[in-house]
């Protein structure tokens, strides 16, 4: 059976550390007020290292120009034209 942490209100003020050592440490504490629950502390979600997606590079060319080849002919002349210009 699963059994919150409790803290009164005057524990938090006076032990706060304490208290967030638990929340650190993946507990739930139930913050009382004249033995009733007002509040609850939750450990933060971590967020789960999940893969990147990276871009279809190939694809969003395809959409911007088309199935267009440059003959090697045309990229060899354009090379060398260029060539030592960067």
């Amino acid at each position: 059976m699963y059994h919150m942490k409790t803290a009164s209100i005057r524990e938090v003020r006076h032990d706060f550390s304490r208290i967030l050592e638990w929340v650190a440490g993946g507990e739930e504490v139930a913050i009382t007020k004249r033995h009733v629950t007002v509040a609850r502390l939750l450990p933060a979600q971590r967020k789960k290292a999940g893969h990147l997606k990276m871009p279809d590079v190939t694809a969003r060319l395809q959409r911007v120009f088309g199935r267009k080849v440059i003959s090697d002919k045309v990229m060899k002349k354009i090379l060398d034209d260029n060539q030592g210009a960067y």
